[in-house]
């Protein structure tokens, strides 16, 4: 397993080919990257998928901007857990993987961490991978929102379904192995502040 130091930042680091790893997304329901009210997790060994698994969140606030988006409203989470409840059945699936890769994957790294620093957890000590730039990389593809990737590869996709969308960003780096084609540098060290509020400028519907 390829490990970060503090002397090498993690952008100049060529990712090693990964045996395992998980790919993850987040849907959110407002501005706030602590406000995640759906996560699925695809565990991915050897190029097969092996696990998978997907939550409704309810978020800290009752505001839902995003529905018109992936449909969820606060109806669907009301009764649900927080995500502290939620990572602790998530992270034990994290397990001997080598890194966690997402479709623009600043914006779930961002959430991942920001709704573990509101919980008052640690979040995973792994890189990310960002299938956005792999699928620029191997494929040079422009635009590289997630439906274009899936339409290039052939890959069956639910917009803004948390587990649709996990699943085929696990198979854009399965695509991409199975092609010999080497994974993009992994994204360097988050310089984002840790607050409950996060950029409202940041539009989901790009990815």
């Amino acid at each position: 397993m390829q490990r970060l130091s503090a002397s090498t930042p993690p952008s100049e680091l060529q990712p090693t080919p990964g045996r395992r790893f998980a790919a993850i997304d987040f849907e959110t329901a407002d501005n706030g990257r602590d406000s995640a009210c759906a996560l699925a997790v695809i565990v991915v060994d050897n190029l097969e998928i092996v696990h998978r698994a997907c939550y409704l969140i309810r978020p800290p606030r009752r505001s839902f901007l995003y529905t018109y988006i992936h449909g969820i409203e606060w109806k669907h989470v009301a009764d649900q857990p927080e995500f502290a409840d939620v990572w602790a059945k998530v992270s034990p699936l994290l397990d001997g993987v080598e890194f966690l890769a997402a479709h623009s994957a600043s914006f779930d790294r961002s959430v991942l961490y920001q709704c573990c620093h509101a919980a008052g957890l640690s979040w995973p000590e792994l890189p990310f991978q960002c299938t956005v730039k792999l699928a620029r990389q191997s494929w040079g593809l422009k635009p590289t929102t997630l439906p274009d990737v899936c339409r290039h590869l052939g890959i069956a996709l639910r917009h803004h379904e948390a587990e649709s969308d996990a699943t085929a960003c696990a198979q854009i780096v399965i695509a991409a192995r199975r092609q010999g084609v080497p994974l993009s540098p992994f994204l360097g060290k988050y310089s984002g502040a840790l607050s409950r509020k996060a950029d409202a400028t940041l539009d989901i519907r790009a990815f």
